[in-house]
């Protein structure tokens, strides 16, 4: 039988605790993985929401970020990461990014260069987390005489998010692995992890990687149902994802590579999306093919398994419908006879 991906849960800061909370303790319960916590730029802060998942939780691995360095300082990363690790009883991890350039802005930050930024972030970090007292002069940020005053484990993984070929390199290189963000085609993310995994083999390393892919799951006896669930989460996203395509290649490539979808019928339909057009009506199966993980349960483990054969070693499935805990359940459970199976 085919191999399957790793099978997470990204929990993000639309969703009150309480609630980010009560998936977290399910995934857990079922045999999930790990928890992606996606903080996004004036939403609520993960960090709360990730200390109650760290405690109420025995298993699932605490992958807390995305962190920007230019609204989170290495040194308080390190600062938290450490601290958060402890509730989490050596489970956690930490996400880095520095890719949205417009959040920087407003608080007056020029996030132009991104990849010093990562570079100078994973120095300071994984200098701190080793007890090392850091004095470090970089490009984008600096630490002079730092020291944490409390012992750290020091090999806390750190994992960049990311899809262009730079920071791609730059994980494989010396991160333990990347995120690649909602609305990238299983192809597209197939070649960012070959740039990943030849940049980690060029660097003469031997440890293994991580390829984090996220993506909304839908899951319902009835297919029909779950791919009309799975175009609502794909038509909120897509316009501002077409959007940021206009700006960056590496964006308009993850939406177009591999899915047989057009950039003509892209920005059609993201121009009736945004006009207030029905995302069941707009979107057909290539969309939710490319972009989600849909079906029954078991038909969400066969796309998983394409994923897995494209490279991918992990999904992080967002489940935003009320019915969540329960669908998580659902996947849980096929997910522990596929095992037995095996």
């Amino acid at each position: 039988m085919a191999e399957l991906p790793n099978i997470s849960l990204r929990l993000h800061g639309a969703m009150q605790p309480i609630d980010a909370v009560a998936l977290a303790k399910i995934a857990d319960e079922v045999g999930f993985t790990g928890l992606w916590f996606a903080e996004n730029a004036f939403a609520r802060g993960i960090l709360p929401t990730a200390a109650i998942c760290a405690a109420e939780t025995g298993r699932v691995q605490i992958n807390a970020g995305v962190f920007n360095p230019f609204s989170r300082h290495p040194t308080m990363m390190a600062m938290e990461i450490g601290a958060l690790d402890e509730i989490a009883k050596g489970r956690a991890a930490l996400c880095v990014g520095a890719g949205i350039v417009a959040a920087a802005a407003k608080i007056g930050f020029a996030a132009d260069k991104p990849l010093r930024a990562l570079r100078d972030t994973l120095t300071i970090v994984r200098g701190l987390l080793r007890g090392e007292e850091v004095n470090h002069d970089g490009k984008a940020f600096s630490a002079r005489g730092v020291k944490l005053d409390y012992v750290a484990r020091p090999d806390i993984p750190i994992y960049l998010a990311g899809r262009g070929e730079l920071t791609a390199k730059l994980a494989g290189e010396v991160a333990d692995g990347l995120i690649i963000s909602n609305m990238c085609s299983p192809n597209f993310a197939s070649r960012v992890g070959e740039l990943v995994y030849a940049s980690h083999r060029a660097a003469g390393r031997s440890d293994s990687m991580k390829i984090v892919l996220y993506m909304p799951c839908a899951i319902d006896e009835d297919r029909t149902v779950a791919v009309k669930e799975s175009k609502r989460a794909i038509g909120k996203m897509l316009p501002g994802f077409w959007s940021l395509g206009q700006k960056l290649q590496s964006a308009k490539e993850g939406l177009i590579a591999g899915t047989g979808i057009t950039e003509a019928e892209f920005e059609s339909a993201a121009a009736r999306l945004q006009a207030g057009g029905d995302p069941v009506d707009i979107l057909d199966e290539r969309y939710v093919a490319a972009f989600s993980i849909a079906g029954t349960a078991q038909e969400c483990l066969a796309a998983a398994h394409r994923f897995r054969a494209a490279g991918i070693t992990e999904v992080a499935l967002t489940f935003d419908s009320p019915a969540g805990g329960a669908k998580i359940r659902r996947l849980g459970e096929a997910l522990a006879a596929s095992e037995r199976i095996r």
